[in-house]
C-alpha cells in the first residue's frame, strides 16, 4: 500500500497543478453538498472548507488527508462500484473518470484549498424539457403582456424607457420601422465572404430594439436570483408582482469572476450562451409585460444597416470605424462601456464592435442560397442543433473586416473550453469573452406556443 500511494504521489506531481477554484471546487459543489452540505450534513460531516473536510465526520474520521489520495475518503468512495453502498454521490450521476482523477491529483498535490473559501451547493442545471410546463409557463406571461399591452400600430410606436421591476435599473429602446432591405454582402465589397451570399431582398415587420447591448446592470439581476429578490424586497416590491418571472430558470453561479476584470458597471454583459440569453428575454418578458426575445439574423442586419446599403452603416471607408466601434485598433484589449460612441443612422449603439451580438438562427453557410423568392418574409433559420448559432456585429478584438453590416460569425465548442463542469454548462461560454447580446420587442405579440419556440429551441445541451 505505500509503494502505491508513493506511486500515486510521484504521478499526481508529476501531473499539472489541479486549479481548486476551477477544476475541484465545481466537483464538490455538484456532488458533495447535498449531503455534507452546512445544513443536516450526513454523518455530521461537512465538506464547506477545508478545515472541516480535514476534520471530517462523526464515525469515520478525516475526509481529505493531504498528498495521502487512497487515504481520503473524498476520493476512495468515488471510485467505488456504482452498487456499492458507500458509492459517492449515492444517487444520481456519478464522477467521470476525469473528474476522479482530478480529485486524485488534487489530494496527492496537498489539496490546497483557498484560505476562508466557503463552498456552496450548486443549483442543479436545468434546461426545461416539458413540453406542457414550458407553453404553461409561457401562457401565463402572455396573459401578462396582453393586459398591459397598449401599443398596437407602427405610428404608436415611440423610444422607451424600459425598468425592470423591483429593481431601480432601466435600459432604453428604439422603433425600427418596418421595411424591405437587401441582406448580405455584394462580390465587390472588400474583404466579404461566401457566407454573405447570394444578396436576397428581405421583409421585415416592426419592432423596438434594445439601444445598447445588455450590460451587466440588467443581466446580473437574472443572473444571481437570490440578490435579485434581497433588493426588491428592501424597495417593497411585492412579491405577487413577480411570481412568473420567479418561475422561469436562472443561471447556475458562475464559477470565475465573468466579467474578467474588465468591468461591470455600464459595461456590456458577456460569455454567456444562446440558451441564456433567451432565458434572459423569457425572464425579463415575465418582468416588464412586454415581450423581449432575440432578434432574427435578419433583423439585426436590418436594424445595423439603418437604411444603408455600404459596408458599414457610416459608408465604406474603414477608417471611420473608431468614431462608431471598439475594435482591436482603439479597444485596449477589452470591452468597453456601452453607447459612448456615434450610433447609427437610426439611433443604435456599437452594433459594429464592443461585443458580437447573439441572434436566433442556426448557422449554415449556405443558408442564404434557400432565399429564392422575390421577397422572403421574416426569415428564421431555426436550430435544430448545438452548434453553430450567428453571432453579428464583431467584437472588441477584432480587425474591421468583422465588423461590417453583413459579417457573420458561427458559434463553436471551442467557446467554452475552459469550462470545468461536466457536463459543460447550458449557461457559460467562458473562452466568448468578447460575445453579449441586445433585446427586442416586435409590436406584434405573438401566440404562447410561438413565444415558447423563441425562447426554448430544444438545443440547448452540447
Amino acid at each position: 500500500m505505500a509503494a502505491t500511494a508513493a506511486a500515486l504521489t510521484t504521478t499526481a506531481l508529476a501531473a499539472d497543478k489541479v486549479d481548486f477554484t476551477k477544476e475541484v471546487k465545481p466537483i464538490i459543489e455538484k456532488y458533495c453538498l447535498s449531503c455534507h452540505g452546512e445544513e443536516k450534513p450526513k454523518g455530521g460531516l461537512r465538506l464547506t472548507t477545508r478545515e472541516n473536510a480535514i476534520k471530517g465526520g462523526e464515525n469515520k474520521g478525516a475526509a481529505i488527508v493531504p498528498k495521502e489520495p487512497l487515504k481520503s475518503p473524498v476520493y476512495i468512495t468515488t471510485t467505488l462500484p456504482p452498487d456499492s453502498e458507500d458509492v459517492m454521490p449515492p444517487k444520481g450521476e456519478k464522477l467521470t473518470k476525469d473528474q476522479t482523477e482530478t480529485l486524485k491529483n488534487w489530494i496527492a498535490q496537498g489539496a490546497d484549498w483557498p484560505a476562508g473559501e466557503v463552498l456552496k451547493q450548486a443549483k442543479k442545471e436545468i434546461a426545461a424539457t416539458d413540453p406542457v410546463k414550458q407553453i404553461e409557463g409561457a401562457t401565463e406571461i402572455w396573459k401578462k403582456i396582453v393586459g398591459i399591452n397598449g401599443v398596437t400600430e407602427v405610428k404608436q410606436m415611440k423610444p422607451y424607457t424600459e425598468f425592470i421591476v423591483g429593481n431601480p435599473v432601466s435600459f432604453d429602446m428604439v422603433p425600427i420601422p418596418p421595411g424591405e432591405f437587401m441582406m448580405g454582402s455584394p462580390e465587390s465589397e472588400p474583404k466579404s465572404k461566401a457566407d454573405e451570399r447570394p444578396q436576397h431582398k428581405v421583409a421585415i415587420e416592426p419592432f423596438w430594439m434594445g439601444k445598447c447591448e445588455v450590460t451587466w446592470n440588467e443581466y446580473e439581476l437574472f443572473q444571481f436570483a437570490d440578490e435579485e429578490r434581497k433588493r426588491r424586497i428592501m424597495r417593497g416590491s411585492p412579491t405577487e408582482a413577480h411570481a412568473q418571472a420567479d418561475a422561469v430558470a436562472r443561471p447556475t453561479t458562475p464559477y470565475v469572476e465573468m466579467s474578467f476584470g474588465m468591468g461591470k458597471d455600464g459595461y456590456p454583459a458577456i460569455s454567456m450562451t444562446q440558451h441564456a440569453a433567451n432565458t434572459y428575454c423569457q425572464w425579463l418578458s415575465a418582468n416588464t409585460g412586454h415581450f423581449y426575445r432575440l432578434p432574427t439574423e435578419a433583423e439585426w442586419e436590418y436594424a445595423c444597416r439603418a437604411g444603408t446599403t455600404t459596408a458599414y452603416s457610416f459608408g465604406d471607408d474603414p477608417a471611420q470605424l473608431k468614431d462608431y466601434a471598439w475594435f482591436t485598433d482603439n479597444s485596449e484589449g477589452k470591452y468597453q462601456k456601452v453607447g459612448k460612441k456615434k450610433p447609427n443612422p437610426w439611433g443604435l449603439y456599437d452594433m459594429h464592435g464592443n461585443v458580437m451580438e447573439w441572434t436566433l438562427d442556426q448557422y449554415d453557410p449556405e443558408s442564404y442560397k434557400q432565399f429564392t423568392a422575390a421577397v422572403t418574409k421574416e426569415p428564421w433559420v431555426k436550430p435544430t442543433k448545438p452548434y453553430p448559432h450567428v453571432a453579428r456585429g464583431g467584437g472588441w478584438d477584432d480587425d474591421p473586416d468583422k465588423l461590417r453590416s453583413a459579417a457573420r460569425r458561427a458559434s463553436d465548442r471551442s467557446w467554452k473550453m475552459q469550462d470545468p463542469q461536466l457536463p459543460k454548462s447550458i449557461w457559460y461560454l467562458t473562452d466568448a469573452q468578447w460575445l453579449g447580446f441586445r433585446v427586442v420587442r416586435p409590436l406584434k405579440v405573438p401566440s404562447p406556443e410561438e413565444m415558447e419556440k423563441f425562447w426554448h429551441s430544444g438545443t440547448e445541451r452540447d
